[in-house]
């Protein structure tokens, strides 16, 4: 009895030691980086001496952010630019959505439509928004459609490749276990073609960010593309880099925390990895 509870304590130690480190890993392969940015970044403004006002040390950013947090702007900015990419998607992700299935489910529509799709799916959506400003003019739904855009055509892409790669024999199968054309698409099509769904929207997001933050530069009096722009006008090079610092930090959050683990979720779901 002793020995085993000997032995049972010396799993559990080392349960714990690889636990830790574990968690050491995940902070040296997440944290790293950014420190060794940080220290590439003080290396070139003390070896090269650049002007300060345009290459600012970290310090005076940090304090860049504290001042923007403690005057309301990063609350007021960061949360304009939050609604206006949740109100992106929620028009482009589920139209994105039906519109990818409709054309995925006929292969001569979906053959004939793909050239298209790529084409408007390879020009960027700050490319559309001097015609969306003549259209819409200078107002919030002109950022909104600018970023729609950019999530729009991933989803569709990926949405129709995703349901062509069904493999046929499942779909044979429940049709020949008297399953009728409903059952095929809700039981093998719709469930088989979700990761290539969740890919599409991912990388739909990241597009629609970077549309959104050009956009706001251009067309917004406010959101984080527009406290840069803003500063960039007044020279204030350290409040420029904080609202970058912000936007990388925002879309990282977003990822790892929401896309990320929906997209890895779904596919252990289905299968296509090993737990």
């Amino acid at each position: 009895m002793a020995g085993t509870g000997l032995a049972e304590a010396v799993r559990q130690a080392k349960g714990i030691e690889w636990k830790r480190l574990e968690f050491l890993e995940a902070i040296v392969y997440n944290v790293g980086p950014y420190f060794l940015l940080l220290l590439v970044w003080e290396g070139v403004r003390v070896f090269l001496q650049p002007d300060p006002r345009f290459v600012p040390d970290v310090r005076e950013v940090i304090g860049e952010l504290i001042y923007i947090l403690k005057n309301g702007i990063l609350v007021d900015y960061l949360s304009r630019s939050l609604l206006r990419i949740a109100l992106a998607a929620g028009v482009a992700i589920p139209i994105g959505i039906l519109i990818g299935f409709g054309i995925g489910l006929n292969e001569a529509i979906a053959n004939t439509l793909l050239p298209l799709i790529r084409f408007f799916n390879s020009i960027p959506a700050i490319a559309w928004l001097p015609l969306f400003i003549i259209w819409l003019g200078f107002k919030d739904q002109t950022i909104i459609l600018d970023a729609s855009y950019g999530l729009f055509f991933p989803v569709v892409f990926n949405t129709i490749v995703g349901v062509q790669t069904v493999p046929r024999v499942f779909r044979d199968a429940v049709r020949t276990l008297g399953g009728s054309w409903w059952h095929v698409v809700t039981d093998v099509i719709l469930p088989g073609s979700l990761p290539a769904v969740l890919i599409g929207i991912r990388t739909g997001f990241a597009y629609a960010w970077r549309g959104l933050i050009a956009a706001e530069m251009i067309v917004a009096a406010n959101g984080l593309g527009y406290l840069i722009f803003k500063a960039q006008s007044m020279i204030l090079a350290d409040r420029i880099i904080a609202g970058m610092i912000l936007i990388g930090l925002t879309w990282s959050f977003l990822d790892y925390f929401l896309l990320q683990p929906l997209e890895e979720g779904t596919i252990r779901r289905w299968g296509l990895v090993q737990r």
